[in-house]
């Protein structure tokens, strides 16, 4: 050896990190002002060859009818991000949404009961 020690090498993190922005272009904000965490989207017909990895992740996740908040769980993306490709996906006919019903009076009542008691 060099008489040089060995050193902890320890993997960089930000090596494998694709920043946000990037996989949105630039935009924060989605097409579609109207999507919230509960709404639901599903994939419509076979999805576009030409899709970016994670667009054509959101799809293959979408194959049944999924929440907005499940989608940017499953790819793995901040939930702005997810709301940005879901918004291109249904403005390019890839995915379709549908706005649950609101929630009844009671049921939120309980909900913020809850999350008070936490």
């Amino acid at each position: 050896m060099n008489g040089e020690q060995p050193r902890d090498v320890e993997p960089d993190e930000d090596a494998t990190f694709v920043r946000p922005f990037i996989i949105t272009g630039g935009r924060s904000e989605p097409l579609q002002a109207d999507l919230r965490l509960e709404t639901l989207v599903v994939a419509v017909g076979v999805p576009d060859p030409s899709l970016t990895f994670e667009r054509c992740h959101i799809v293959a996740v979408c194959e049944q009818p999924t929440t907005v908040a499940e989608v940017a769980h499953r790819v793995g993306v901040p939930l702005g991000v997810a709301k940005v490709l879901i918004s291109d996906l249904v403005v390019a006919g890839q995915l379709a949404c549908r706005q649950p019903a609101e929630l009844p009076l009671p049921m939120l009542e309980r909900i913020r009961d809850h999350v008070r008691a936490l």
